[in-house]
């Protein structure tokens, strides 16, 4: 997949005692976040310690959302959850106070100001990169054998004095296909969990980003079938012939929380498509040739990744594969082509899954040697001009 896409469908705790307020909100925001609705400070905080937090807390101020912000930064588990305060009037005293009891902003009760997705999108990247952090530190500590820097500076020096002429022609082609940058940057984590800018010559619209949110069933690593949709009661619910107990407002209908988890659950986290309209009309030559990736020479050269290793991922995959099965993936160097793309990408196949991704990765980080990495440079070369149009 090209690009770090924004996450969709944040899960926001709404709290919130007026009915209009509410009503209002889950018209403006149902369609775009994923909202629980709850009436009081206390609801939300019971709700917190015995479930999985969600993504930012809503609260207004005459919720007792002051009194919210006392008790959640208390706690060391609950003190960096972004909290929002909404008003009925933004004054400098509301503000200076919000940030004496470490609110994370503040905005109308009805919306009118402000761009609140804009906000959220933040919180949630700002809490991906403090988590990969948080790993990084405490898990990972990847050594890099002096062989193999060596062998990159060296290779990749002398790579990028030879392919000059035609990074400027491509950089050129590039601008002149479509509107955009030449380099896309990207947030991607490579060993040991570390989170860099990893760069690609663009062969994307620059709308790729929405996109993607209609293009969920065409993706090559859905699991099965997968193809029920969310209902409005889970089967515990039914059983019980009652309101759903753990209601969700998602896309502007409610859901039952129970039946939205389980299919989160299916979900997996590579994403590729066949075809992918997204793709500009010299971006899939690009592609196909895999000269879309030789900026990533510039990566190798200040030591982001390694000419061979696995594949850095994007934020939000790579937060997906922190159980002690998949971790091991990031134990081994990142790099620029690796073992799962001449195993099966190089002979055009379309079967390979999620797992089997995943486990060339591991099998990779275990057995890295010097000899090894020379195979694989040297089964990278036909693999170049893949068959499969990805």
């Amino acid at each position: 997949m090209n690009g770090d896409l924004q996450p969709t469908h944040l899960k926001i705790y709404y709290v919130e005692q007026e009915l209009s307020n509410t009503v209002e909100f889950l018209k403006k925001f149902g369609h775009e976040l994923q909202i629980k609705v709850l009436n009081s400070p206390e609801e939300a905080i019971d709700l917190i310690k015995n479930s999985y937090p969600p993504d930012a807390v809503i609260i207004s101020k005459g919720t007792g959302g002051f009194q919210f912000l006392d008790t959640i930064r208390s706690e060391s588990w609950s003190k960096n959850l972004p909290v929002i305060i909404t008003v009925n009037e933004i004054t400098p005293g509301v503000i200076k106070e919000i940030i004496n009891k470490k609110g994370d902003d503040v905005f109308l009760r009805d919306f009118s100001t402000g761009d609140l997705m804009a906000r959220l999108n933040y919180f949630s990247q700002r809490r991906h990169y403090v988590a990969m952090k948080q790993t990084s530190s405490s898990v990972l500590d990847v050594k890099i054998p002096l062989w193999k820097r060596a062998f990159d500076v060296l290779a990749t020096g002398s790579a990028l004095l030879l392919l000059s002429p035609l990074l400027i022609l491509v950089a050129i082609l590039i601008k002149i296909d479509s509107k955009g940058p030449v380099v896309y940057k990207s947030k991607r984590v490579g060993a040991g969990y570390k989170i860099f800018d990893l760069y690609k010559f663009r062969t994307m619209r620059t709308d790729a980003d929405q996109l993607i949110k209609n293009m969920g069933s065409l993706n090559m690593y859905t699991k099965g079938d997968n193809k029920n949709k969310i209902s409005g009661l889970c089967a515990e619910c039914r059983a019980k012939e009652v309101d759903c107990e753990l209601p969700l407002y998602l896309d502007g209908k409610q859901v039952c929380e129970r039946t939205y988890l389980v299919e989160k659950s299916e979900k997996v986290a590579f994403m590729k498509f066949q075809n992918d309209p997204r793709i500009t009309r010299i971006g899939g030559f690009l592609r196909n040739t895999s000269i879309d990736e030789l900026p990533q020479l510039f990566n190798i050269l200040i030591g982001d990744i390694s000419l061979v290793g696995n594949r850095p991922l994007p934020l939000y995959e790579a937060e997906k594969l922190t159980t002690d099965e998949y971790i091991y993936r990031f134990a081994g160097p990142g790099g620029l082509t690796g073992l799962w793309q001449v195993t099966k990408r190089g002979k055009g196949k379309k079967d390979m899954t999620e797992e089997e991704r995943i486990q060339l990765d591991i099998e990779y980080a275990k057995k890295f040697s010097f000899g090894m990495d020379v195979q694989i440079i040297l089964k990278t070369f036909p693999a170049l001009l893949q068959s499969e149009n990805v």
